[in-house]
């Protein structure tokens, strides 16, 4: 079967959005007239967060802006993931990002922004003028699209030179 190879990222991006959708839910119905839950005291809690805009308290040009880039970007991933389908180390990862993409996209579209729950307080910091003293609040699909960046990177710093020298004169064929 040629499509083999698209099962695994399939995969990863239909468990992410699920995951993403249910976590939604019960997050509504279990936060909605709570207000913030300690999980870790002040570092983890759970607070309900309707997010119009983007990434990290982004304001770009509101929910449209954000509904079409992020199809855009989404038709980006599926193009690599299928261009490099033979490849697990890239879609893997890319099929985290793709799931993460369509959780937020089903909340864009069915609530018109974005539900976002977890609360961590890292550490803080200032750069460019920017002063962050509690982290922004995320969902599951914020940490999978993450998480699959993170791991296009090391793939791509640190093992895509070796994949090339171990694969030089080989020829793949396929039935």
């Amino acid at each position: 079967m040629h499509n083999r190879p698209l099962i695994l990222p399939f995969l990863v991006f239909v468990a992410v959005a699920g995951f993403d959708q249910l976590s939604k839910l019960w997050m509504i119905g279990y936060l909605d007239n709570r207000g913030t839950t300690q999980v870790l005291g002040q570092f983890f809690q759970l607070k309900l967060v309707f997010n119009r805009g983007g990434a990290l308290g982004t304001d770009l040009g509101g929910g449209w802006f954000y509904m079409i880039t992020s199809i855009l970007i989404l038709g980006f991933v599926i193009y690599f993931i299928i261009a490099n389908q033979n490849v697990k180390l890239i879609t893997i990862p890319l099929g985290a990002i793709a799931g993460g993409a369509v959780g937020n996209i089903i909340d864009r579209i069915r609530l018109g922004k974005v539900v976002d729950f977890l609360d961590f307080d890292f550490f803080d910091f200032d750069i460019m003028g920017l002063h962050v003293e509690r982290w922004w609040t995320f969902n599951l699909a914020d940490s999978a699209i993450t998480l699959g960046v993170i791991g296009l990177l090391i793939y791509i710093i640190f093992l895509s030179k070796s994949s090339e020298s171990d694969n030089q004169g080989t020829i793949e064929v396929n039935p």
